[in-house]
């Protein structure tokens, strides 16, 4: 069965023609993780395609998404792309940046880390910002919406009903909600605020990605403790809105990355239908590819 990673990151090595603005790196990680580093991960895994996600260590400005868009380039048919931009400034000039970001036709959109505050290198949690729903960002949802592409939000529990409002306010823009909003020691998945996503859920326009489970787990391989998470995420949502994704190599601390897609085969909840959407058939939909 055809199986693709809806998440993953690669980033070069620091150079003075493409230098890092920052060292955001995975735990205990000092230099690359190169996208033939990447293909290798994938053969090895049996993942057929990967999405491979822009880091902030390359910041949000004109080369943000350089080694994303060589990555993609040097393996056409195995790469895609998510970029990151700078979500304000001159409208026309927001705009423009947003089509040079999804300018090319294996990146899939633009992300959101709404869970940080908005900096030059976002790196501070801050589980309630609230930046996303700013109006300033007007002529990004306009321009998205025109242009047919996806807008991936990283939120936390407690930003998730910031999620359902913009979904509400955007019907026409694709959402994907990534990592399940990352669950930790604060949440439970029978209880508020990671609840929130059953509201989420009402809006056809989200979709979720079931990933970065092993960081958040207390639990070794297959991660069990975190499978009431996925059961809701699967009632709510239905497995047609949900993507299967590893969020490698910033698992690297905790699994090795075959670990962060092969869970998904032991939930007994999830039938060999429901694997096809996470696998393959819900990424196949969301962006029409």
């Amino acid at each position: 069965m055809r199986l693709v990673d809806t998440h993953t990151h690669t980033w070069g090595p620091d150079t003075a023609e493409l230098p890092w603005s920052e060292r955001v790196l995975p735990p205990g990680w000092e230099g690359p993780y190169t996208a033939h580093d990447l293909i290798e991960d994938m053969d090895a895994a049996g993942v057929e395609e990967a999405v491979t996600v822009t880091t902030p260590m390359y910041g949000r400005g004109v080369r943000a998404n350089e080694y994303t868009m060589r990555s993609i380039e040097a393996y056409p048919d195995r790469l895609w792309g998510v970029g990151l931009m700078d979500f304000y400034g001159d409208p026309d000039e927001v705009r423009a940046a947003l089509r040079r970001v999804v300018g090319h036709d294996r990146m899939l959109g633009v992300r959101m880390h709404a869970c940080l505050d908005y900096e030059e290198h976002s790196t501070e949690l801050n589980r309630t910002a609230d930046w996303i729903l700013d109006d300033e960002l007007a002529p990004v949802w306009d321009e998205a919406a025109r242009l047919g592409t996806t807008v991936f939000v990283f939120p936390k529990a407690e930003q998730l009903s910031m999620v359902a409002t913009l979904a509400e306010r955007h019907p026409e823009v694709q959402l994907v909600v990534d990592h399940m909003a990352f669950p930790d020691e604060t949440t439970a998945p029978d209880a508020a605020p990671w609840t929130g996503f059953e509201a989420v859920a009402d809006h056809d326009n989200v979709a979720v990605k079931v990933s970065s489970l092993p960081r958040s787990s207390e639990e070794n391989w297959p991660y069990e403790d975190l499978w009431g998470y996925v059961r809701k995420l699967a009632d709510w949502f239905g497995p047609d809105r949900l993507l299967l994704g590893s969020d490698y190599p910033w698992m690297d601390d905790w699994a090795e990355y075959e670990a962060c897609l092969s869970w998904v085969e032991e939930a007994p909840f999830l039938s060999a239908r429901d694997y096809s959407y996470l696998a393959h058939r819900t990424f196949e939909r969301v962006h029409g590819v």
